[in-house]
């Protein structure tokens, strides 16, 4: 008897026996359970996946003698000759083969007789967008309101060159991709009812290897069985798949955890020994770190029949969740760039090279890893640790020293500073080199002491360490001398410009800020003065504007009073006359002129130029001079009659200075 190939014998018969389309599977069934049937359908997915098989089972539901039903006999003459392809009503169309308008037509010209044998007249177009732009349009008229005996049901992997009047008049399914635990699943059904014996971890490469389709795992697992003389295991999978064993996988991420450069080396050299692809590593490697990733974060996700759960538990140890994350994208990048490196080899131990360049410093590999520079520590100043919290040493009183170009510091701070300090010191003798040895590494230093910020006297340098060397102070003028005579006469005159008596530095920073803005309104500045200019006036407020630019830009002002503003905006504009923007551009108004205006917007049809309209022109006639000076370059016109060099003028723009 001649050999019937599995995928072609394992097709399944009936609704029940799919594999991976429940939503497909529960929609029909449930059409047909209730008489709600379409006249058209459309089955989208890709290879594999079970499109035509639905199409024959709706089919036989359609046609059983038994009646309309989601569950056909498959023992009555309609169901018997269906599975064998010999019903005279179902007509399997490839549309890939008769893409023309004249075998449309002739199928379309027989849709008007009834059905020889069945009740219905079913259609098979597969591959349906093969079909020409007049063959779709030759069909859809029949497509909408076709007779009450025919059924279409088209199937195709590639539903976007479907044309959109077509796939509006069929009701349209979507076929998912198995997933390789279904596959892998019907696959141990398959071997047990043939009485094969296999492996589960063969049983799961064939189902990765499938990509999501049942009958290349069905062409593959015919090939393992062949491969294996009757037997189906891992290692004969793995030989003839050109997998990589996960012996090898565990000893490559072993070496990575272990910081082993040597070792991983020597793990690259193994693989290419055995003429494994590096490609098919890359891909496992990033299969196992994903299994990693599962392991740590979601333990019971790797199932409890796993051959390899221990394995992968252990090395999810040894492994920090961020380094299995690090990794995972470095094998999927590597895989990619694989094209380009100079060959596979140099491209896999890169990829390598690159994750073992990302391991932490810990345990040994801390050793054999350069630490960096260490620095010498900075001497520290005695005298700034010593200064007094809450005195000359607040920050607050620092900034109230130069507020105003006065001092506001206590005769009692200033009288803290040295007198000896005022004149110029000898320059002091440097320090003493440090040796190599005496130099702590960069984490081993002790964390600097805090220095409060001392308060610079007028005439007066603070003191500093022996060890840093400080220039010469300038010459002093005359009149910087009456500087602190000066502060003290306005503290006798004004009482209320004394700062608060005390440490508390908020106290003290707020009294800044408040002597700072009574600085600034002693002298206010002169308020801008408007002359009319619209388009100066908006260039000058340019980006503070913000969203009130908006309006501004596509209005025009007709008239302007000195607290009125009248402005006109063209229709196709009327959003932006809106209260909210309206509100805005006043308030940018107000502040700008130091004044209260007031604002009215109405819409026009305009006879003049709105700022907006200005640049578009402005932009408009520097393009075309643009272009203008291009064309008639010397050089250009020599390169286009010598040369048939071609000017692309929309490719150019002005330069924007």
């Amino acid at each position: 008897m001649t050999y019937q190939v599995l995928a072609r014998k394992w097709r399944p018969k009936r609704f029940a026996d799919l594999v991976g389309q429940e939503h497909v599977v529960r929609a029909l069934s449930n059409a047909l359970k209730e008489s709600r049937l379409h006249h058209a359908y459309l089955l989208t997915g890709t290879r594999g996946v079970g499109k035509t098989t639905i199409a024959r089972i709706l089919a036989k539901s359609l046609n059983c003698e038994t009646g309309t039903t989601a569950e056909p006999c498959g023992v009555c003459q309609a169901c018997l000759q269906i599975d064998a392809g010999r019903f005279v009503d179902l007509l399997e169309i490839d549309a890939a083969s008769n893409t023309g308008i004249d075998n449309i037509r002739e199928v379309l010209e027989n849709a008007q007789y009834t059905p020889t044998m069945g009740r219905f007249k079913v259609y098979i177009i597969d591959e349906v967008h093969m079909l020409s732009k007049s063959a779709f349009n030759a069909m859809l008229k029949t497509l909408e309101e076709p007779p009450a005996h025919v059924k279409f049901i088209l199937a195709t992997t590639d539903p976007q060159k479907v044309p959109v009047t077509v796939l509006s008049r069929c009701l349209q399914f979507s076929l998912r991709n198995m997933t390789p635990q279904q596959v892998a699943g019907h696959l141990a059904h398959v071997l047990q009812t043939e009485g094969v014996s296999y492996e589960v971890a063969a049983l799961a490469l064939l189902g990765r290897a499938a990509a999501g389709s049942m009958r290349d795992a069905l062409s593959l697992l015919d090939q393992a069985i062949a491969y294996g003389v009757g037997d189906v295991r891992e290692e004969g999978v793995r030989a003839m798949l050109g997998a990589v064993d996960k012996r090898y996988l565990y000893a490559l991420l072993g070496a990575l955890a272990d910081a082993d450069g040597a070792a991983l080396m020597a793990e690259v050299e193994v693989l290419v020994t055995r003429g494994i692809g590096f490609d098919s590593v890359l891909g496992e490697m990033a299969l196992l770190l994903h299994q990693l990733a599962l392991a740590q974060t979601v333990p019971d996700a790797i199932a409890a029949d796993e051959p390899e759960r221990d394995a992968i538990l252990a090395l999810a140890q040894r492994i920090a969740p961020e380094d299995v994350q690090l990794y995972y994208q470095i094998a999927l990048h590597g895989r990619r760039d694989l094209a380009l490196a100079p060959d596979e080899h140099a491209g896999f131990s890169m990829t390598m090279l690159r994750m073992l360049a990302f391991h932490p410093v810990h345990g040994a590999g801390a050793a054999a890893r350069p630490q960096p520079v260490a620095r010498a520590a900075l001497p520290q100043a005695p005298a700034a640790a010593a200064q007094p919290h809450g005195d000359a040493a607040s920050p607050a009183r620092a900034l109230l020293a130069n507020i105003g170009g006065k001092s506001h510091a206590r005769p009692a701070a200033a009288a803290q500073v040295p007198p000896a300090a005022a004149e110029p010191e000898p320059e002091p003798a440097r320090a003493p080199p440090v040796a190599a040895a005496d130099i702590a590494p960069w984490h081993e230093q002790p964390a600097p002491a805090a220095v409060a910020p001392a308060v610079v006297a007028p005439l007066a340098v603070a003191a500093v360490p022996a060890a840093v060397v400080v220039p010469a102070p300038l010459p002093v003028p005359p009149v910087a001398a009456n500087v602190a005579d000066d502060a003290e006469d306005d503290a006798r005159d004004d009482d209320d410009s004394q700062p608060p008596v005390g440490d508390d530095d908020g106290e003290l920073a707020s009294y800044a800020l408040m002597q700072a803005e009574a600085a600034a309104f002693d002298e206010p500045a002169a308020a801008p003065v408007f002359d009319g200019d619209w388009l100066a006036l908006i260039a000058r407020l340019g980006a503070r504007m913000g969203a009130a630019r908006m309006l501004a830009q596509n209005a025009v002002l007709k008239h302007w009073d000195g607290d009125l503003f009248q402005l006109a905006v063209p229709e196709a504009y009327r959003n932006m006359a809106g209260p909210d923007y309206q509100e805005k551009l006043r308030a940018v108004l107000s502040g700008h002129l130091g004044h209260l205006v007031q604002l009215r917007v109405s819409i026009e049809t305009l006879d003049m130029e709105t700022p907006a309209m200005r640049d578009a022109r402005f932009k408009r006639e520097q393009l075309a001079e643009a272009r203008q000076i291009m064309q008639n370059d010397k050089v250009v016109q020599q390169l286009v009659q010598e040369m048939g060099a071609m000017l692309l003028a929309e490719t150019i723009q002005p330069v924007q200075e």
